[in-house]
């Protein structure tokens, strides 16, 4: 392995403005398969594992930590859907990792040897854990103390809730540990893997704390529906745990300790700055103190509670100047760290660090090719909305233009109740790379600014929720930085949905939408949830509208962009999973025979192995093909013409004929 060298540091720090205009960077070498990702120490530290595709798919590969990447050998060898995620077992025996079929979300857990993998030529078979059709297995625990277990949640006796089993990872075995009937959502462990506490939803949507007793459960703490409180692990004393809550008068969320025997709290620690909710907690497993803590404002913010480790960090700083480092996989004794040094114009690159010998050695770039160079800034801003409310956002502004007059895609994340944040974003510099500056905003009910701010958004999808997109865009037009007549708006799942509200609330402000996974009618949605979503039905109901009631109903019609589908008249592209649980092709369905019906003119994309959003590469790659055409053709920004022939093999196939779509029932 390299050390870190000047040369290396020159390249991926030399982010200063070019004159000229980027070339066109081919859409495979941002959105195509990484080389390598997803890097993980084994505990022990002897070996590495990591993501890399093989014979076309993204699997799990294993080599010493020491050896060259050349010399790893995969483990897996799944060729119908990539791996996106995998851990260690305890002890080092196994990988692990859960996969579903097409896209369905209904998740098995399957375990590889690793150093079967290693000792032979062939690539060792996977086991399925959980093999049981139509059954989500969740991970709870990985217990230190009993390493060849995991504690799982399996909804194989009722759909919407989880048992509790201990699973020998050996041969399989699964024992029942807790039959769910009292609504849990979750267990906590405590640091000697002794079950503690669960989490709950009560009947009306109000979040419990339960304590876990030989005789049963006690509700020890709870926050009402329009408030958040979970525990995230255990103090070192192993009695009291931490609580992030933001119960009665603090709007903000705050880190506190609470004994769940004597009930008594103590207070920890809130924002410093008074602007955000508190983010998340570092907690050594060796010390079972505190690293730091975190708070996700305009930028990240890190507050230290280890002095050795703050140097370290400030070590590694100084060998990675201008760049954000994040803590990945580390081994047993946290001799050994896995790092990622990013930052918004670069994916990153991974390192290892020994915290005893204080080398910094690199490890891999997961695209190498990509032109960091030519990659675009990313700013936070702020702007007022329809009410006067102040509304965060992210934008990124061409590299190498004037910024005026520009050609604009709005891209609103999904959830909604989520956020985003500073950082590299594929999205943004694919966009704009393409000529396009891009916006994306954090609209009340985006966590990560309080309770107020969340609850601002409460039954106001279409509405206030909307406003806060189009207020950007009137932002971006007041600052001389959008041309009016060509603002595209395109997102997916909830930023779906703001897509084709906003073509059908606001069809002056948008030029041309691509709506993916979205949903246009939001009565269809609340009634064809998934069962295991039970516990946040009364949450959806107080949050979006409750179509039960018949004020409720008619809000609901009044926020469905498919009851006003007729107001659309910008071109608009959709794109669908048909194994989507979340939001049912029917979604997609409706919105397309609703435009095709009054004779407008409408793309649709659906593939048949695909769920809540698109996951195979070929899959993706056709759709961003499509989408970057659709959007150039509307907008006038540029567009990559050529794509491989396994691409443009699956762009037919998934392209559908909207003379076909049928209905599969009437909509309310």
């Amino acid at each position: 392995m390299k050390k870190v060298s000047l040369l290396f540091l020159t390249f991926w720090l030399a982010t200063a403005a070019m004159a000229q205009v980027p070339a066109l960077i081919d859409r495979q070498l941002i959105f195509g398969d990484p080389e390598i990702i997803g890097a993980q120490l084994s505990p022990d530290g002897a070996y590495m594992s990591f993501i890399k595709p093989y014979k076309g798919t993204r699997n799990i590969w294993v080599k010493k930590r020491d050896d060259p990447f050349t010399a790893a050998k995969p483990v897996t060898a799944d060729t119908t859907r990539p791996i996106a995620n995998y851990f260690w077992s305890r002890d080092g025996k196994y990988v692990l990792y859960v996969q579903d079929k097409g896209g369905n979300e209904n998740f098995n857990i399957y375990a590889v040897s690793p150093s079967e993998g290693l000792k032979t030529s062939t690539v060792p078979a996977a086991r399925n854990l959980t093999d049981v059709n139509g059954v989500r297995a969740t991970i709870y625990r990985v217990p230190k103390t009993d390493p060849n277990t995991l504690y799982i949640g399996l909804n194989d006796r009722d759909k919407a809730w989880h048992d509790l089993y201990k699973l020998n990872l050996t041969t399989g075995e699964k024992t029942l540990v807790r039959k769910n009937t009292d609504r849990v959502t979750g267990w906590i462990f405590d640091w000697d893997d002794k079950l503690r506490l669960a989490t709950s939803t009560a009947a009306d949507g109000s979040s419990e704390i339960l304590r876990v007793d030989e005789a049963g459960m006690t509700k020890i703490y709870s926050t009402t529906i329009y408030e958040t409180s979970y525990p995230i692990g255990f103090h070192k004393d192993n009695q009291r745990v931490y609580l992030v809550t933001n119960k009665d008068k603090p709007d903000l969320q705050k880190l506190i300790l609470l004994n769940p025997v004597s009930l008594k709290e103590q207070s920890v620690e809130s924002d410093p700055m008074k602007k955000v909710d508190f983010g998340s907690i570092l907690i050594s497993e060796v010390t079972r103190e505190p690293i730091f803590t975190t708070y996700t404002d305009d930028r990240l913010r890190r507050y230290w509670k280890d002095k050795l480790f703050e140097k370290d960090f400030q070590f590694i700083l100084r060998e990675l100047p201008g760049v954000d480092v994040l803590f990945g996989s580390a081994t047993d004794d946290e001799q050994y760290w896995l790092l990622s040094a990013t930052s918004d114009t670069d994916p990153g690159a991974t390192f290892l660090f020994d915290r005893k010998t204080k080398e910094l050695t690199f490890q891999y770039r997961p695209r190498p090719k990509l032109p960091i160079n030519d990659l675009a800034r990313m700013e936070a801003i702020r702007y007022k909305s329809s009410d006067g409310m102040e509304i965060p956002a992210f934008l990124t502004l061409p590299k190498g233009r004037d910024h005026k007059n520009l050609p604009v895609v709005i891209v609103p994340h999904g959830g909604p109740w989520a956020r985003d944040a500073w950082g590299y974003n594929a999205y943004h510099q694919f966009l704009a790379n393409r000529g396009y500056a891009v916006l994306s905003m954090n609209f009340r009910s985006s966590t990560g600014y309080g309770k107020q701010f969340l609850n601002a958004g409460n039954k106001q999808w279409g509405e206030k929720m909307q406003d806060d997109i189009t207020w950007g865009v009137k932002y971006l037009i007041d600052q001389g930085i959008a041309d009016p007549k060509r603002v595209g708006i395109m997102g997916g799942s909830y930023g779906g949905y703001a897509t084709l509200a906003g073509l059908a609330f606001t069809p002056d402000v948008y030029a041309a939408g691509v709506a993916i996974v979205a949903p246009s009618n939001i009565i269809t949605l609340l009634n064809s949830i998934p069962p295991y979503w039970e516990s946040v039905r009364k949450t959806f109901y107080e949050r979006m509208g409750d179509p039960n009631t018949p004020e409720g109903k008619a809000q609901l019609m009044k926020q469905s962009p498919l009851f006003s589908a007729d107001k659309i008249k910008s071109p608009l592209l959709v794109v669908q999973g048909a194994n989507d649980p979340r939001v049912n092709k029917a979604e997609s369905d409706q919105i397309v025979v609703a435009l095709r019906d009054r004779g407008f003119p409408v793309e649709y994309l659906c593939a048949p192995d695909e769920g809540h959003g698109f996951a195979r590469p070929v899959n993706n790659m056709a759709m961003l093909a499509l989408a970057e055409k659709f959007l150039a053709k509307h907008l006038g920004g540029r567009f990559q013409e050529s794509m491989p022939e396994n691409v443009a093999k699956r762009l037919k196939e998934i392209t559908v004929d909207v003379k076909t779509v049928q209905l599969a029932e009437k909509k309310p």
